[in-house]
This record gives structure tokens, sequence and C-alpha cells, in this order.
């Protein structure tokens, strides 16, 4: 495990109630407008923090890819206690997303792309595998000193990302601050 990845020994922390209270993922996922048709691939999954309620909003499949085989097994146990049956688990690393291209509508970038090196090669993936105008929802930890969350030294500056994302094909068409240490952007494939 390189030293940016999410230690699966914490997973608790991933559905704390005081995370869901924050950043409550149904209406997180409100800024992708999903309709049932969609197809989403949720990365960096985890405990399916967003790949459920995303499962419960679209009948096409969630693809919920994560790097580490005991956040799926989480996740395949989560699936199943909440009862979806259209959510695909992959396994495989953000820099390398086992997909075909243009195989999606949306992505879900979770607190995750702080982890992924280099971003570039993570952003470009991304941009490979959403269909043409498919977006992409970033929710990442504002670069600021916080109680909790990754170090510094890893977090990804709101304007750094937007510039990734812009230089690697995409269109910044929302910013918004859930938190005062999480921002949001959701930009789209041109």
């Amino acid at each position: 495990m390189h030293e940016k990845r999410f230690n699966p020994e914490h997973l608790e922390r991933l559905d704390s109630p005081e995370r869901r209270q924050a950043l409550p993922p149904e209406k997180l996922l409100q800024s992708l407008d999903l309709k049932p048709e969609d197809t989403v691939l949720d990365l960096g999954a985890g405990t399916g923090y967003f790949a459920i309620p995303a499962a419960k909003i679209v009948e096409n499949t969630v693809y919920a890819l994560d790097v580490q085989p005991k956040m799926l097994e989480t996740l395949q146990s989560r699936v199943e206690q909440a009862g979806v049956k259209n959510v695909e688990l992959l396994q495989g690393p953000i820099e390398h997303i086992p997909m075909n291209g243009e195989a999606v509508n949306h992505v879900i970038a979770s607190l995750v792309l702080h982890e992924v090196e280099p971003l570039e090669q993570g952003v470009r993936e991304i941009h490979r595998v959403l269909k043409p105008q498919g977006t992409c929802m970033c929710l990442e930890w504002e670069k600021k000193e916080t109680e909790q969350g990754p170090p510094l030294h890893h977090r990804i500056a709101s304007s750094d990302l937007e510039q990734v994302l812009e230089e690697n094909g995409f269109q910044i068409k929302h910013r918004s601050s859930p938190t005062s240490s999480h921002y949001l952007v959701v930009a789209q494939k041109l």
C-alpha cells in the first residue's frame, strides 16, 4: 500500500454519523443530476458511501472501484444489506481503471484524488471512461490544516484540481464548499 492510500483498518471513519451529517451523500449526489438510465462509476468506493445511494437512484449499473480487497469485501456485504442489485464491484487503481472507454455517464471521486499518483494520470483515466458530456463529481479536502483528514502535503488545493481538470479535457460546471474542510467540484467532459 503506498503511503497516500487510506488504511482499511480505519474504515469505520468512512461511515461515521458525523461524516454523514456534514457530507450527506444523497444531497451531494444531487449535483450530478442522476437519471434512472445513467451508469455511474464510484472511484475509491470504500464502504459504498456514495455507490449505494447512487444505486438507489439509477436503474443502470453503478460500478464501485477500489484498490483494496478488504474494502471490496466490506462493500459487498453492505450492498447485500442494502438490497441493491445494480452495484458491480471492480478492483484496481484509479490510475488504470479496468473499464472500456466511454463506459459511464458519471464518475464520483470522493476524498480519493489526493491518493492518486500522478493526479494527471487519474484525471486522464476519468476522462477516458466518461461518455461524451459525462460529469465527474470531485469531493476533496481543502489544502489547510484540519483535525481530520490526510496530511496537508497530500491534499490538493481546489484551484490546482480545477486546473488539472481543465488541462485534461474538462469544463468546470459547479464548485461549492459543503463544509469548511471540504470542496466540491463538478466537471463535464468536453
